[in-house]
């Protein structure tokens, strides 16, 4: 099984990423889809602009798909993260696992997107509703210790 891991700007469609895991086979009895949105927080973010190195965010995102795959039997694994500007509602991230038994699929989706929040070379740069720029946005302590766990 090879990981499908793509960054790109343009917005996904997360339910034709699920079916391209699934097209063909039989032997796939779980498919479990994260899709992480922008949030407005609370009406004050107009966009979240995201910024990234091309080859190295990809490079490590394959080096984490490896890991997963290596501590799940994994059928199939799709992880899609976009760059430049989101704004709140759009979609950010996806990540899809098929495996032959669900446990494996939803301990493979969260350990990826653990890792995602917290260590996926990706940096977000907050606009402000009122038209200013915000922060940069960092990782959470929760998100760190969500990802100490595996």
């Amino acid at each position: 099984m090879t990981p499908a891991i793509r960054v790109q700007r343009e917005p996904f469609d997360a339910t034709a990423e699920a079916s391209a895991l699934t097209d063909g086979r039989t032997d796939i009895g779980a498919v479990v889809t994260f899709t992480g949105l922008c949030r407005d927080e609370g009406g004050r973010l107009a966009e979240l602009n995201l910024e990234h190195y091309p080859g190295m965010a990809e490079a490590e995102m394959g080096r984490v798909a490896d890991e997963a795959s290596q501590r799940w039997p994994l059928l199939g694994l799709t992880i899609v993260h976009r760059y430049g500007p989101i704004r709140p509602g759009e979609p950010i991230v996806l990540v899809a696992t098929a495996s032959s038994h669900r446990a494996a699929a939803f301990e493979a989706a969260e350990f990826l997107m653990d890792y995602l929040k917290s260590h996926a070379p990706f940096w977000k740069k907050e606009l402000l509703a009122e038209g200013s720029e915000g922060d940069w946005v960092d990782a959470k302590r929760e998100d760190e210790r969500a990802l100490a766990r595996w």
